[in-house]
């Protein structure tokens, strides 16, 4: 008895530091993905903004710097709307993960079910049959 015991721990053991690793190796790739966005959201403003501050060394008169009144406005509008479709991908990545965490959470939950039942039908079947 005290074998099928420590079989089914063990059993029980192993799968679950099988859905940890699971669960672990989805949250580290959500992690990179977001990290990715990010990191190329902030490349294309930083290179937007380098641009719009060259053009601005280059201004020298009053008509200069009403254009780049009017290029500052788009850049800021360009980097709010840049800014809101990164979300809505980070927010994309999130939601994935965290479904893939449920189905794993799941899993793990319907075979800790299985687990514990399983010994004590075959318990109760070899009961009822004495």
């Amino acid at each position: 008895m005290n074998q099928q015991f420590t079989n089914h721990a063990f059993a029980y053991a192993k799968q679950f530091s099988d859905s940890a690793f699971k669960a672990q190796s989805l949250a580290l790739k959500g992690f990179e993905a977001v990290a990715g966005l990010q990191f190329k959201a902030l490349e294309k403003q930083a290179q937007a903004s380098a641009d719009f501050l060259a053009e601005a060394m280059e201004a020298r008169d009053i008509d200069g710097f009403r254009s780049l009144w009017e290029k500052g406005a788009s850049l800021s509008r360009d980097n709010a709307e840049r800014a809101v479709a990164v979300s809505q991908e980070i927010f994309a990545v999130s939601q994935k993960t965290a479904e893939s965490l449920g189905a794993i959470m799941q899993e793990q939950q319907q075979a800790a079910n299985e687990a514990v039942t399983a010994p004590v039908q075959a318990a109760s079947k070899k009961a009822s049959s004495k």
